[in-house]
Order: C-alpha cells, then sequence, then structure tokens
C-alpha cells in the first residue's frame, strides 16, 4: 500500500498534479507559470462575473484575474519571482558550477580520453559541412534561392549527394585514423568497425547542423530539406525516420565532447560483422560510454540527458544500413 508520500499531490490552484512548491505553494508547472507571467501585471486584470469564477484544471484559462486572486489566496508570494537579470546571473551560475561539477566527475584518463576525441573531432568533423558548398551543388540549395526542387533536375542533385557522400566517409576515416586506440587494433577489425559505423558517425555529426525550427539542415551557405531527399528518390517513411532521429537528437542540445564520445561508441561496436577482438572492442565501448555518463552527470541540470541515460539510449543506432537506397543525403 503505497504511503502519503507516494501518492500523487494536488495543485492548490486549480487542482492538476503538483510537481512541487513555486513561488512559496505547492503548485503545478502551469500554475507556477501562470504567477511568474502575470503576477506583475495584475493592474489591468478584471473578472467579468464580480470574481465568482471557478479555478479548476478545466477552466483556469477562462478568468486570468480569479485564478490570480487564487494564488494569491493560497500563499503564493510576488516578492520570491526573481528579476530578469537575478534570473540570468543565477543560471550563469549554475552553467558554471555545472561544467566544474562535470570536470570532478571525470577521472584523470577520461579527459585525457576527451581530449583525444575532442581533437581528432575538431580536426576532421566539425568543419567539413562548411565544404559542402565545393562540391557542384545546384542552385536551388543556396538559402537566399526561392526553393521548388521538384522543377530541379535529379541529376546534378543526385551527383551532389553522392560527392558530399564520399566526402563525409573520407572524413571519417581521417577521425578513426587520428585515434591511438583505434589504429591499436588490428587492420582487418578496423575495416570491419569502419564499414559498420561510418554512415552512423556522419549523421551523429550532420545533426549538428539541423534546425528543429525549419527541420532543415544548414550547411554553410546551403540548405537540405526533406523535399530534396524524396527528389532524389528516398521513400517517403525513411525520410520521416531520418529527420525523426535528428529532431529528437538535436533536442538534447549536446555539445561537442558528447557528440565525439557517441561517434566513438558508434564506432567501436562489437556486434560488426568480420570483428576479430570482440571482447576488446566491446571494453572499448563501455569506456566510452562510461565516459560519456561521467561527463553527463556533471551536467545533472540538463534534465533531457538524465531521460536520455535511464533509457536504453545510449546505444544510439542509426539503422540507415538497412536501406536499399545507395546515397546518403542529409
Amino acid at each position: 500500500m503505497a504511503s502519503e508520500e507516494d501518492k500523487p499531490r494536488s495543485c492548490v490552484v486549480c487542482g492538476d498534479r503538483a510537481t512541487g512548491y513555486h513561488f512559496h505553494a505547492l503548485t503545478c508547472e502551469g500554475c507556477k507559470g501562470f504567477f511568474r507571467r502575470t503576477v506583475h501585471k495584475s493592474t489591468g486584470l478584471s473578472c467579468p462575473f464580480a470574481g465568482s469564477c471557478k479555478v479548476n484544471k478545466a477552466q483556469r484559462r477562462h478568468c486570468p484575474a480569479c485564478r490570480l486572486r487564487k494564488c494569491l489566496d493560497v500563499g503564493m508570494k510576488k516578492e520570491m519571482i526573481l528579476s530578469a537579470e537575478a534570473l540570468a546571473l543565477r543560471r550563469a551560475k549554475q552553467a558554471q558550477r555545472g561544467a566544474r561539477q562535470a570536470a570532478e566527475q571525470l577521472s584523470q584518463e577520461q579527459r585525457a580520453l576527451i581530449q583525444t576525441l575532442l581533437g581528432a573531432h575538431s580536426r576532421h568533423m566539425g568543419s567539413m559541412f562548411h565544404q559542402f558548398v565545393l562540391f557542384r551543388p545546384p542552385e536551388h540549395l543556396f538559402t537566399h534561392q526561392l526553393r521548388s526542387p521538384s522543377l530541379v533536375p535529379v541529376q546534378p542533385l543526385l551527383r551532389h549527394f553522392a560527392d558530399i557522400n564520399t566526402f563525409m566517409v573520407q572524413q571519417v576515416v581521417k577521425f578513426t585514423k587520428d585515434l591511438p586506440i583505434f589504429r591499436s587494433l588490428p587492420l582487418e577489425d578496423q575495416i570491419s568497425l569502419l564499414k559498420g559505423a561510418a554512415i552512423e558517425i556522419c549523421h551523429i555529426a550532420l545533426n549538428t547542423t539541423f534546425c528543429r525550427q525549419t527541420q532543415h539542415f544548414l550547411c554553410g551557405p546551403l540548405r537540405y530539406t526533406i523535399e530534396d531527399g524524396a527528389h532524389v528518390g528516398f521513400q517517403k517513411e525513411f525520410l520521416e525516420l531520418l529527420f525523426g532521429f535528428h529532431a529528437a537528437l538535436r533536442r538534447l542540445q549536446l555539445q561537442e565532447p558528447e557528440y565525439a564520445l557517441l561517434a566513438a561508441m558508434a564506432l567501436f561496436s562489437p556486434d560488426r560483422p568480420g570483428v576479430t577482438r570482440r571482447e576488446e572492442i566491446e571494453q572499448l565501448q563501455e569506456e566510452m560510454a562510461l565516459t560519456l555518463q561521467s561527463y553527463i552527470k556533471g551536467f545533472c541540470m540538463r534534465s533531457c540527458w538524465a531521460c536520455w541515460l535511464s533509457s536504453e539510449a545510449l546505444t544510439v543506432r542509426m539503422d540507415t544500413s538497412s536501406s536499399t537506397c545507395r546515397g546518403c543525403p542529409p
């Protein structure tokens, strides 16, 4: 039988599920936000029904005046709301504290590993998308152009996708060859790991260019859309899954060390066909995962990552290799 502490608590303003004490009262997120936005603008609020409106979950938006009055009646205090300047200062201090905590969470070996990965990632993956403009892009891809991919010949776009796909894979190879732990593996294992991980690493890196608002990839002066992929023959279902993956990953607001560690986790996957030192590679992947976990723990305020870690999502896997398509458009 659940104790009283385990039972869901209700917002004292509207009865919705409470998330904690906000401004000196037990409330839901909705009433917390409403109070923060409204309390300093209360002079213009009036109730057309003489202050008799019922404030509950279903009707709380009907009358701001009655809702605000109830917020105050149950004990919410406007003096507990931070000013914009104070809030910005507190967030800056929290970010600094988070950075210190992240460093404290990491061992000396883990810090060295991150520096190695980050150096290789920055040299070979960080700036490659700005070079897409060098590979004969059709005019409609430029951000200043009016877009109509359906009116553009398919062949130039296909050639461009083929060129940038080849270029990205070449950069992935350079990235991996810059890692001493990768070079220490037998050549046949290096080849097997690269064959299995190249496309995954490309998409992990490509995610840094994805704009969640527009659902476009912005690579220097070029802009790629889901319509471009459809125009060259990719199936709608595949593209929707691909763009959905990028939107979900981008929502986590990752930093470059996290992208580099995710790429390394994809690289050191012991289940790739042809791998001979499976146990050693599995240990390397676990090392990458534990380093990523330690890095993230230092930024525990980023609740999205806490949810990510509690799921099985650390085994990020792009199943693009199962597609029958040969190209790799953004």
